[in-house]
């Protein structure tokens, strides 16, 4: 009997240990540093998810073994007239598509054309049949990792004077915490399927001097437009760079100065829920080098990190237009004498 009471007290000691340990974990005094830490966290429980497109090794995805993150957003949907609105402040927990994605074998369908991995991009598909777009880049080059998460936890980030309750998510979601509006936010993913951009380009390695005079700008097979200058009433901005590549390394310290992408594309792409979902750019230069970029990446950033359109002196070699992916830790998008710009399939 003393044992089996023993025993007991050993159990609610138990009890009350990680009972404690629970409530120490919710900060609702204010005792530390912390704002994300402050309220109650839900569980939404673990997604079945499974990995297909052109790797070597499809196949489900075992979670367990993954780190695990936490990104905090701002949620904001588009209403029935397109205007922006406020739905929530958040902290997700989950695993990042980047760790999901690590140990898959990629096997391009065009890597005897273009063996570069920068046209390739991930579709995630949910339960419901919604599907949304990210570029490889936005997955594996960013100065900032691990953005783009399946949460598996949420807690509301609760206004200290409203004191605003925000409705909870109640399943598994897929949360990217670069965007500003968050349409790619989708519950109940399941799917993971990686692709490289569809359209081919005809390749010329060692091509110089590399000059293309104009940029064409299509929609899917329809011209709708071409630059060949900077747009009238663009102001430019210069970044400071280190300039440095995965493969050769240091290139400059040099800043770029030119318009944002965005606001030079922006009378040829609407800004509405598919193309901030779904997008997909493709910017090809002279010599058949190409790189994806979404359209939420360029379009919808909540970082200002945005894409430089650079202009270079008349006729010097990779002019006359470059990109500048100021997001990025690797220079392997900037993309040197921009003739095409494709939009879509």
């Amino acid at each position: 009997m003393k044992k089996l009471l023993m025993f007991g007290a050993a159990l609610l000691l138990g009890a009350e240990l990680l009972a404690g340990a629970t409530a120490a974990a919710v900060d609702t005094t204010d005792a530390t540093n912390d704002f994300y830490d402050n309220t109650d966290t839900r569980a939404l429980g673990l997604p079945v998810l499974e990995i297909a497109g052109e790797i070597s090794n499809p196949g489900p995805v075992d979670l367990s073994k993954l780190a695990r993150r936490y990104v905090i957003v701002k949620e904001t949907l588009l209403d029935a007239e397109g205007k922006d609105k406020f739905t929530g402040a958040y902290r997700y927990d989950g695993y990042s598509l980047f760790d999901i994605l690590n140990l898959s074998a990629l096997d391009k369908k065009n890597k005897g054309e273009f063996p570069p991995i920068i046209d390739l991009y991930v579709e995630v598909e949910n339960k419901s049949g919604e599907k949304v777009v990210f570029s490889w880049g936005e997955l594996y080059y960013p100065v900032n990792l691990h953005k783009i998460i399946v949460a598996t936890e949420v807690s509301r980030i609760v206004p200290s004077k409203t004191k605003d309750l925000w409705a909870l998510p109640e399943a598994p979601r897929l949360v990217a915490a670069n965007d500003l509006v968050t349409e790619r936010n989708i519950s109940s993913p399941v799917k993971i399927t990686v692709r490289s951009y569809p359209r081919s380009f005809p390749v010329e390695k060692g091509m110089s001097p590399m000059y293309s005079p104009v940029v064409k700008l299509f929609s899917g097979v329809e011209k709708v437009g071409e630059l060949a200058d900077y747009p009238a009433g663009l102001n430019t901005n210069t970044f400071n760079t280190i300039f440095y590549g995965r493969g050769k390394g240091i290139h400059s310290t040099s800043p770029f100065t030119g318009v944002t992408l965005k606001d030079a594309l922006k009378p040829y792409y609407p800004f509405n829920r598919a193309n901030l979902r779904a997008g997909l750019f493709c910017v090809a230069a002279k010599d058949g080098y190409r790189s994806a970029v979404s359209y939420s990446e360029l379009f919808n950033r909540n970082d200002q990190q945005e894409f430089l359109l650079v202009k270079s002196a008349p006729d010097a070699d990779g002019g006359l237009f470059s990109l500048f992916p100021a997001p990025d830790f690797f220079s392997d998008r900037a993309i040197r004498a921009i003739a095409e710009i494709h939009f879509g399939d």
